[in-house]
């Protein structure tokens, strides 16, 4: 404990520096929360340790505030081993964990709005969006500034409701923490199989006895992983401990919520990006001071201050939205591990199809892996074989008195015809947003750009306009071409053109589409998920949201409508992906009472991925892509840092590139490739450019770039980000 006048160093949220020297105003800890002046501002830091800048006294600054909270001493050195890692500087992990806006700042009375619901009002696209914002925090009073960013809509929007009444103002003090504590009980409904109970025993032995462990939960789609992490959630909550059940975004659905209050007596404390700034702090307040012990939620959620937290379980371990690349480039999952192996605890990986680099770790003895191999409940695996469109080609369709190209094949359609018959679900599968990805002149070539992104603009017929799908900018679709005046022609497929097809083909079926153009939030997509349990929707057709673990009793039919889009990419790990994403898509088949199929559309039927899906031999397929990659020194078998440089002017930015490739250093068993343009050149009117450092699993290249980079002076509207081990390469 430092007493009142001590000279400290105080790591700054927000503040890329290691740290500046304050002179404590009151007794603190390492690791104590206190405020400090910056900039004529208050900011939020910790006390990292004793003062060491040498400068004289009087030219040191008070500490402004002590808190009386800090986080234990074991985060301090995760911050530190992180920082070192990902090459995001120390203060901006701290601004992960510190990322509540007033956290400190005591309960204040806000203008506050309460939804209105009225069953004669016409239900719009907006009013729909605001209704979902309230519903997504248990429709607590909300802000004008909420209900903005979690909604999505316009000022103009939310005036137009308050004067017409569907807002009803009113002023309340934030609800205190109180709101979000549970105390939970295992219910004990749930009777787990002989594999789950072993999985379980092992997992619950480990929580007992403590220290550092990685658990794969290695199960087929239906096998139940759920209910046994659940098990081992309660084994470390009954031990006083804090549990993260961390999972895709996506897949926080009311299946999941439901699934754990019937265990558990009570629903989860949920963390997701569309709360309220004031649930955000009192979920935020109610961690740092241990009375909420159970979060379940997305990657942000390991950042809370957590207080003795003793079980990590992280659902869909290969799920790539685990990957952050806007506040800094971090791996979520790795960084969950790199924390419990220092605060000595165990982590659970759950899924179907393990990361390449979560089974090389299997391989190496450094996790254990625990397998079920059965359906819970007795479900059977669905069959899964391929259609060669080179045999079975799509045929045409008309629609009114216009021949339009199909994509779907015969064998296709009769399926999807038998699967009707019998009153049962189909879902279609393709894995691109829109209509048509491709708007272009038959004569002269001209093609829809993007004119702040060097992508073309894909047409959505739902909103009757291009969108570009890195940046969001929409524009109007021209029938003919602003160069020469000829027509334009759509080219390539979306899963609004499947829509069009399936409507066309079966014109009274019950049809919806899910992307992420048209699931905007949880609850978009709770209300889906009901209907399709509710036997109100025939074929639902979408994306790689349909991936994400839902379970539909009476979806027999799964069709992928091209599955070789994934299969001829650059990235090395493509295969992978491929097979992670066609693979969980088909395990939505059948997995209640009815035996389920699943029909793979391909030109390329002996496609080693495609094989082996066919197959069920993920392991043997893994085996092969891995010698593959095992051969390049490609991750898991070596390192991989990208370095993307970013500059609002192509001069500075190619000048500044050129400096770095000049005062590169040389490598001894590593490399430095580039400049490059990037592969995605320019996006929201930023140019950019990529190194790539690639070398041993074994060599420290961090403090290398690090070296590196801050040899050469950055340029002003310049933005250096690196990436280890990087899963996008655009």
């Amino acid at each position: 404990m430092f007493t009142a006048g001590t000279i400290v160093k105080v790591l700054v949220s927000n503040i890329p520096s290691a740290g500046y020297d304050y002179r404590l105003t009151a007794p603190a800890a390492i690791g104590t929360f206190v405020g400090v002046r910056v900039m004529n501002r208050i900011c939020v830091g910790i006390v990292w340790g004793i003062g060491d800048s040498g400068l004289p006294h009087d030219k040191i600054k008070d500490v402004s505030l002590v808190y009386d909270a800090k986080i234990p001493v074991n985060d301090m050195q995760w911050i530190l081993r992180m920082s070192e890692w990902t090459l995001i500087p120390m203060g901006m992990v701290l601004r992960l964990i510190v990322n509540i806006p007033d956290a400190f700042s005591p309960p204040r009375t806000e203008q506050l709005y309460s939804f209105n619901f009225d069953s004669n009002a016409r239900i719009t696209q907006n009013r729909q969006a605001i209704m979902d914002a309230f519903a997504s925090n248990d429709n607590d009073p909300m802000t004008v500034a909420d209900i903005q960013n979690i909604a999505h809509v316009s000022p103009s929007v939310i005036r137009t409701m308050i004067k017409n009444g569907g807002l009803i103002p009113g002023a309340q003090r934030e609800k205190n923490i109180d709101s979000c504590i549970f105390t939970y009980q295992d219910l004990g409904n749930i009777k787990l199989n002989e594999q789950q109970q072993n999985a379980a025993d092992t997992i619950g032995e480990s929580i007992k006895s403590g220290g550092f462990s990685v658990y794969l939960l290695d199960g087929i789609t239906g096998s139940g992983k759920t209910q046994v992490y659940f098990d081992s959630a309660w084994r470390a909550y009954s031990q006083g401990k804090s549990v993260l059940l961390m999972m895709p975004e996506i897949a926080l659905t009311a299946q999941f919520m439901s699934r754990f209050e019937s265990r558990f007596g009570a629903p989860p404390v949920v963390w997701h990006s569309n709360l309220t700034a004031a649930r955000r702090r009192e979920i935020w307040r109610g961690v740092l001071n241990g009375k909420i012990k159970i979060i379940v939620g997305t990657r942000s959620a390991l950042f809370l201050p957590w207080q003795d937290l003793g079980l990590v379980v992280i659902d869909e371990e290969h799920d790539t939205s685990y990957k952050q690349e806007d506040m800094g480039n971090y791996h979520a999952r790795d960084m969950a591990i790199l924390r419990a192996k220092i605060s000595g605890f165990p982590v659970v990986l759950a899924s179907a199809t393990p990361s390449a680099e979560t089974l090389e770790n299997v391989n190496i003895g450094k996790y254990k892996s625990l397998r079920l191999t059965s359906r819970y409940g007795g479900a059977q695996l669905p069959e899964i074989t391929t259609i060669d469109l080179r045999e079975n080609r799509p045929t045409s369709y008309m629609i009114g008195n216009v021949e339009q190209t199909g994509y779907l094949s015969p064998l296709l359609c009769d399926a999807l015809s038998e699967t009707l018959a019998q009153g049962h679900q189909a879902m279609l599968f393709i894995n691109r947003r829109g209509f048509a990805p491709i708007v272009q002149c038959k004569k002269c070539g001209w093609t829809a750009t993007c004119q702040e992104c060097s992508v073309g603009m894909t047409y959505h017929k739902r909103i009757g306009k291009l969108l570009c799908h890195m940046c969001g900018r929409t524009a109007p679709l021209s029938k003919v071409c602003p160069d020469c005046g000829c027509d334009v022609y759509m080219r390539g497929i979306g899963l609004e053109k499947i829509q069009e097809e399936v409507t066309a083909r079966f014109p009274n079926v019950r049809t919806a589409l899910v992307s992420s153009d048209v699931i905007t939030s949880r609850q978009v997509l709770e209300r889906l998920v009901k209907q399709l349990e509710d036997g109100e929707i025939d074929i639902v057709i979408g994306t790689q949201i349909l991936a994400k673990g839902h379970h539909f009793p009476n979806l027999t039919l799964v069709g992928i409508v091209d599955s070789d889009m994934g299969l001829f990419g650059t990235d090395f790990r493509a295969a992978e992906h491929t097979f992670q994403q066609l693979f969980q898509v088909a395990g939505r088949a059948g997995r209640g009472k009815y035996a389920g199929r699943v029909l793979l559309q391909t030109y390329q039927p002996t496609h080693p991925v495609l094989t082996a899906i066919c197959s069920g031999d993920r392991d043997g397929f893994m085996r092969t892509d891995m010698m593959g990659r095992k051969a390049a020194q490609m991750p898991p078998y070596g390192m991989l840092i990208a370095i993307i440089i970013e500059g609002q002017k192509e001069t500075v930015l190619q000048k500044y590139c050129q400096d770095l490739a000049t005062a590169a250093p040389i490598l001894h068993g590593a490399k430095i490739m580039g400049p490059i343009t990037a592969q995605i050149y320019q996006i929201r009117n930023w140019y950019r450019m990529r190194f790539l450092v690639a070398g041993g699993t074994n060599m420290a290249l961090q403090p290398v770039i690090e070296r590196w980079i801050s040899k050469v002076k950055q340029p002003v509207n310049i933005r250096v980000k690196i990436d280890v081990n990087p899963i996008n390469f655009l």
